[in-house]
């Protein structure tokens, strides 16, 4: 009564165990890449949103200047200088506000990928904010 045992048919095992491994090291590498770009787009968009800020508290209003000797910004020649700078570089403009003394700028961009997209992440979102006074002195 020894009946011999159904074999387990194994084929293709290794083949199935090679694809999924193939796509888990793409999706890491794809982290590493476009997690990487993200973060250069993140330190770009910082940067260039300084420059916005510093491009706006530029606009003196002149003649409260040599009236008064007081510096206060134009605050609609400040934004607009900001918003400008910034949709100039090709960023989304998220809101810019101007006081008498200080420029508030904040804006957002859609870093693409490269590998990630095999997975259907299209681009991450990043977003960065920055404030500069008009000097007084």
């Amino acid at each position: 009564m020894n009946r011999p045992r159904p074999r387990r048919d194994e084929r293709g095992t290794a083949t199935a165990f090679v694809v999924g491994m193939a796509v888990v090291l793409l999706a890491c590498a794809g982290l590493v890449v476009d997690g990487g770009t993200a973060l250069n787009a993140r330190m770009r968009l910082a940067d260039d949103v300084e420059q916005a800020a510093r491009a706006g508290a530029q606009e003196i209003d002149v003649a409260t200047l040599r009236d008064t000797g007081d510096v206060v910004l134009d605050s609609g020649a400040a934004e607009n200088r900001a918003r400008s700078y910034l949709l100039g570089r090709g960023y989304t403009v998220g809101s810019v506000h101007a006081g008498q003394d200080s420029v508030q700028v904040s804006a957002t961009y859609k870093a693409p990928t490269k590998l990630l997209n095999l997975i259907s992440i299209d681009s991450f979102t990043v977003n960065a904010s920055a404030t500069a006074e008009a000097v007084t002195e």
